[in-house]
């Protein structure tokens, strides 16, 4: 890799007839909005991310009102896109912000990168698309290009593979024009996420394929390279939908730690004892009196859970023996953040 050929003479053209130019948080496009929709990218396609992006933006217009949001406002706005952690980042980024920066975003690379939820790549991002700063980015769909096109072996996530990536990243910047650098930033993204997808490329329309390497060796589908893979586990744990007759569910808030955290969720045990035991002093209720209802299968990142629930029809509501908890109706449960799947499941009801 002794010469390395720079790519944005090739792919800005490209862009300019096939990129993305309509997106929401390209008008206006101002460092807050695409702060926004960087973080709400991540692990996440676009397709899904717009209708989420215009409700989150329409609730919380601006840093200052996301800084000042209840946690249940703010959950309910984000519940479907999962990776909660994101939502609690951008609130404590968004109130570190308010504290220390003048209520703004920093135009700094260092100080981004020091806020809650920001790395090294969004922090760019941010920085090139906002304001138009010279600054490489690193995501995914860049991290495949350049795999691919410069023949880069080894998991990009390996720290030294990672390291020469970022190196060819930052040569790129050489040949961006000025005043075209939030252009290149959207040109990278818009390949990787529409011609040099991770499965069936285009490499057929690829302005780029006289010079890839992995399209000249017959090596496509084998780079970038995959990450060892392993079987993810499985866990099961035990759920009640209580409710009372009048459309009313009872519900706890998950701690601020662990999965679905601070969101609204069914009461949930490890084991079928432990949600015997909940019934008993949470609600004075026997496990007898349950119907099974349905067992959901849920994805995280690190392993599979079954949850097996149960139902349970209350005369009446009754008090719920812990503080985070609560029976609400559908007209509330609209303004809580519920997971995905305890969503889906009452919808269904």
């Amino acid at each position: 890799m002794a010469t390395t050929q720079l790519l944005p003479g090739t792919l800005l053209p490209w862009f300019e007839h096939h990129g993305r130019h309509d997106l929401p948080w390209q008008h206006p496009r101002t460092p807050y909005r695409v702060w926004l929709s960087e973080v709400m990218l991540q692990q996440t396609q676009v397709a899904t991310v717009i209708p989420y992006f215009l409700r989150f933006l329409e609730r919380f217009p601006d840093l200052a009102a996301l800084a000042a949001a209840p946690a249940d406002a703010l959950m309910a706005h984000w519940a479907g896109l999962g990776y909660y952690a994101r939502a609690r980042n951008l609130q404590a980024a968004a109130r570190a912000c308010v504290q220390h920066h003048d209520g703004q975003l920093p135009r700094d690379l260092q100080a981004l990168m020091a806020l809650p939820g920001i790395g090294r790549s969004t922090a760019a991002a941010i920085l090139s698309q906002a304001w138009g700063d010279r600054h490489a980015i690193l995501d995914g769909n860049v991290k495949r290009v350049l795999t691919r096109v410069f023949g880069i072996e080894g998991h990009p996530g390996v720290p030294a593979v990672e390291r020469a990536l970022w190196q060819l990243a930052e040569q790129q910047l050489q040949a961006v024009p000025d005043g075209r650098m939030t252009d290149w930033t959207q040109a990278q993204m818009d390949f990787g996420a529409t011609l040099c997808t991770r499965a069936r490329p285009a490499c057929a329309l690829c302005p780029l394929q006289q010079q890839c390497i992995a399209l000249r060796d017959g090596r496509v589908a084998e780079l970038p390279t995959r990450k060892a893979g392993k079987t993810l586990p499985e866990r099961e744990a035990h759920a009640l939908l209580a409710d009372d007759g009048q459309g009313r569910y009872a519900l706890l808030r998950r701690p601020e730690r662990g999965i679905w955290a601070g969101l609204w969720t069914l009461p949930q045990a490890d084991t079928h004892a432990g949600l015997a035991q909940w019934m008993l002093t949470g609600l004075g209720a026997d496990l007898e009196q349950v119907d099974t209802l349905t067992t959901i299968s849920h994805t995280f990142s690190h392993y599979r859970l079954q949850l097996h629930v149960y139902r349970l029809r209350c005369s009446s509501r009754q008090r719920i023996g812990e503080t985070a908890a609560g029976w609400f109706d559908r007209v509330q449960l609209a303004a809580l953040g519920l997971p995905a799947p305890i969503r889906k499941l009452i919808d269904s009801l």
